[in-house]
């Protein structure tokens, strides 16, 4: 066989290969979208918590690894504590030497009460012997200037009542706060999701704000799409939406659309040609039932590509290709 029959060969089979190509895309090609519906493409995305430090320190363990899913409320990481201890047992002792302050004021306000009813009483006394020539004015001077300096020490005495009892006030505070720094001290998940990185290891000194793990939400699951004005304007929030990943077109996953954008943008790069950027676009997401998140958590991948479908007309019929079809549990 010469070369030009070999040429001849290979051509036709390469024709045939296209050929079967062609059949094979114009069977399985996407049904055309009926009117009323808009489409675009985007990626599954979901909330993404930080975990970290309230206040610097060292990290005495982390509880969690990465693709560990988490409940509300579970520890991930605990800080090392004990300069807060030691600070707590500070503070609990100056509460406890400021209520015995307190008592010591007490008692000193009745001995000061009881010097003033004395005082008061040689006072009177005194008044009455001037009146009848027995003693001096001089010693009746005495004796109000006497009374005049048991009054004022009674009321030093009730001032520092009132101070010791701020104090007890300011080192109860003080225990307070050092109690709400050991319970921040100890780092919980606030939502349930899947730890998607560990950020710092045990051992490790971090400052105020130090991320230790970073999470998804996976209650919070959208994949966000771009439509045009004419489009967006007319959509609703709660419109009914379909998602179709690109790893698994077989399966459709409802969803309803949470967000539209208050102000246009012009269509990111990664969406459109570039005569299409030039338009104006509206972010839209369309969100997942949280209840059907829980239900496939473990199946739950954000950065997946798809497509999202929404319902532009309520009236309008889902077409065959986009009823519902989710994988077995």
């Amino acid at each position: 066989m010469n070369t030009k029959s070999r040429k001849w060969i290979l051509v036709a089979a390469l024709l045939l290969i296209a050929a079967a190509a062609g059949i094979a895309w114009w069977r399985l090609r996407p049904a055309p979208l009926p009117p009323g519906f808009a489409v675009g493409n985007g990626r599954i995305e979901a909330t993404q918590i930080d975990i970290a430090t309230k206040l610097p320190g060292r990290i005495k363990e982390v509880m969690v690894s990465e693709g560990d899913f988490v409940e509300a409320g579970q520890v991930v990481a605990r800080m090392d504590t004990q300069v807060l201890e030691a600070e707590l047992r500070q503070a609990q002792a100056q509460v406890n030497q400021a209520r015995n302050a307190v008592e010591t004021a007490k008692a000193v306000v009745a001995q000061r009460e009881s010097e003033l009813t004395f005082a008061q009483n040689t006072l009177k006394r005194s008044e009455d012997l001037v009146e009848k020539g027995f003693i001096s004015p001089q010693k009746l001077d005495a004796d109000r200037t006497a009374m005049l300096t048991a009054k004022a020490g009674l009321v030093a005495a009730r001032s520092q009542v009132v101070q010791a009892q701020s104090a007890i006030e300011a080192a109860q505070a003080t225990a307070q706060r050092i109690d709400a720094d050991l319970d921040d001290s100890v780092l919980k998940a606030p939502r349930a999701g899947r730890v998607q990185y560990r950020l710092s290891e045990p051992g490790e000194v971090l400052p105020a704000g130090g991320k230790i793990v970073s999470m998804l939400d996976l209650s919070d699951v959208y994949m966000t799409v771009f439509l045009p004005e004419t489009t967006a304007g007319r959509l609703a929030i709660g419109a009914p939406a379909r998602i179709v990943l690109d790893l698994a077109p077989q399966y459709v996953i409802p969803a309803k659309v949470s967000f539209v954008a208050a102000e246009a943008q012009f269509t990111p790069k990664t969406v459109e040609t570039a005569t299409e950027r030039q338009k104006l676009v509206f972010r839209v997401k369309a969100q997942i039932d949280p209840v059907l998140l829980r239900k496939y958590r473990t199946r739950v991948k954000a950065g997946l590509p798809g497509v999202a479908y929404v319902q532009v007309n309520p009236s309008a019929q889902w077409p065959p290709n986009l009823e519902i079809k989710l994988p077995p549990e």
